[in-house]
Formats: C-alpha cells, structure tokens, sequence
C-alpha cells in the first residue's frame, strides 16, 4: 500500500512545531503507479488527520458516513452523507469531530493523468470548489465507480492501469458537471491547456507561487519567461480566461497561502512573511491589510475588519496544540 509520508526525516505525518506538514505519495518500488485507494480505514489514520497539512499529490475523498466537519483551506464543510471532495497538490486540509467516517480514499499524481492530461484543469477546478453534495443519481454513479476503482486496483489484472485510468477519468468528468455551490477562489481558465491554465497551475501551491531560484515571489514577467512566452501575450490570454491580470492572481495567490500559514501554523508573523517571499515583515503586513482590510495579528486573532470574507465564516482557530 502506498502511504503518505513527511519528505525528510521522519515518517509520522505528525506536526513538528517547525511549520505545516507535507505529505508525498510514497511509491514503493520502481515503475509502480503513482496512485492508490483504500477505505479510510485500509488507509490509515494520515487518511482522517485531525490537524493542518498539505500534500504533493491529489486526494479525492468519497464520504459515504459519518459526521463531524473536513477543513480545506479556509472553509469548514459539515459532514452529510454522501459527499464527493477534490483537494489539489499545496491546498491544506483536517478533519475536525469526525465520528463513523466511511467512504473510500483515492490518491494519484499529475503523471498518472497521462491518457488525460486536461483531467489536471478539471480537478483544480473541482479543487476551488472543493466539497460536493451528491443528489440520488450522482450518489448512484460515483459509487458505483469508486467501487470498480477499488476492486481493480485491489485485483490487479492484466490491463488495469488503462481501466485505472478510465475510470478516474469518467469520476473527474462527471464530478465537473455538478452545479458549482462554492465560489472559486481562483477563476478556473476557460480552455483547458491553454497558457491561462498554466499560469493559474503555476500559483496553485507554494512552490509555483515562490518557485524563482532565490525562493523570490513570482513576477508577471518571470512567469512569462517560464510559461515561454511575452508579457503582454500572457496579460492577454489571462485577461481573456478570467477577467483579471496576471498581477492581481499574484497578489491574491500570495494573500490565500498568507491566510492559509496565519490560521493553520503557529509561525510568527515575520515567517510568514518570509514563506510568502516578504523579506520586510513591515511591508508585508502593510501588503496584506491593504488586500484584506486587516493586518496579520488580527486576522489570526478573529478580529478586525475582516468579515468581507465568506471564506471565513466558518472557520474557527485551531487550539494551540500542547
């Protein structure tokens, strides 16, 4: 069984006061499939982790019982039965009270997508919205096909990385039918594949967002010259794909993960600034009151003028950990 693990040293998953934990999909031997799914149970207990942590990979999570709530980002779903979740690689997530959790766990990496590489811009998009409630027929088939999902992989016959495959694909594409309920924090781009998909996909996870060779932010011409092409095209076909410049996606892909650090860690103010590639602490906290209408301190805190957000309306600040 492939397991999610803490890159480095160590294996338990477990918060170790120096930031938020990342998890990677382990693959056990050379040329094995970048994927696995299990029942939360089969998993383990990283599958119903009850504190903040991120992952390098995507998790789908079909809910079939239980109650209590599943955290991602910043927004706190209640539990009803059955449910259908998307977290992409870099978003942070826990489940809060659970009791009786059932339902099946699916893990994979960009790379098993191969036979359908535009299922990447679906599943970012699913992402953003991230928490579905499935009517009677939608619950019918997802099931149906979270079950064939299981027992090939369980079973293994001959050909079934193709029907792995297919069969992830149809869940991806009938997910991404569903009417959208949440609003999306990053507008998803309109053509899959193009350089507006790319750029979005470039700020989904801390790494894209400060991948320059000094851990720098991101500029928009520095995302030009990685996405290999001009300045003004990139403004262009990101303008066109969601009605915003490639500046303000920046700003606001900085502002999401600052939020993410403030609520879900216990770094101080001037390392989160330094994760969001601020080498000022003053001038980040002028930054992110200037983009949320409050300064770091009270946004963590639950206070100031901070209640614009839907996002955080149901959040509530994790106790301080012993």
């Amino acid at each position: 069984m492939r397991t999610t693990v803490l890159p480095g040293e160590g294996n338990s998953g477990e918060p170790t006061g120096a930031g938020m934990p990342t998890h990677r999909l382990e693959v056990p031997m050379p040329n094995a499939l970048p994927f696995a799914i299990g029942t939360f149970d089969t998993m383990g207990p990283m599958a119903r982790a009850p504190f903040p942590h991120r992952h390098t990979f995507h998790e789908i999570v079909h809910v079939t019982g239980g109650t209590g709530r599943h955290v991602v980002d910043l927004t706190g779903f209640a539990l009803r039965p059955p449910n259908l979740c998307f977290i992409a690689p870099g978003q942070v997530h826990h489940w809060e009270g659970v009791t009786g959790l059932a339902g099946h766990v699916i893990l994979f990496t960009d790379d098993f997508l191969l036979d359908h590489p535009a299922d990447r811009d679906l599943l970012r998009g699913l992402a953003e919205r991230s928490w579905l409630e499935l009517p009677d027929e939608a619950a019918e088939r997802t099931a149906r096909l979270v079950a064939e999902l299981d027992g090939e992989y369980r079973t293994g016959a001959e050909g079934f990385p193709g029907v792995l495959r297919a069969l992830l694909h149809i869940l991806v594409v009938r997910a991404a039918r569903l009417p959208a309920r949440q609003p999306a924090a990053l507008p998803p781009p309109s053509r899959p594949g193009s350089v507006a998909a790319e750029f979005v996909a470039l700020l989904g996870t801390p790494e894209g967002l400060l991948g320059t060779p000094a851990g720098a932010p991101h500029s928009v011409r520095t995302c030009a010259e990685h996405l290999g092409v001009s300045v003004s095209y990139l403004s262009e076909a990101v303008k066109a794909s969601t009605g915003r410049t490639p500046g303000e996606l920046i700003r606001q892909a900085r502002v999401h993960e600052a939020k993410r650090l403030l609520l879900r860690t216990e770094l101080s103010v001037r390392q989160v600034a330094a994760r969001v590639g601020f080498g000022d602490p003053a001038y980040f906290c002028r930054f992110f009151r200037r983009e949320t209408g409050a300064s770091p301190g009270d946004f963590r805190r639950g206070t100031g003028d901070i209640h614009h957000d839907h996002r955080l309306q149901s959040i509530a600040r994790p106790r301080s950990r012993a």
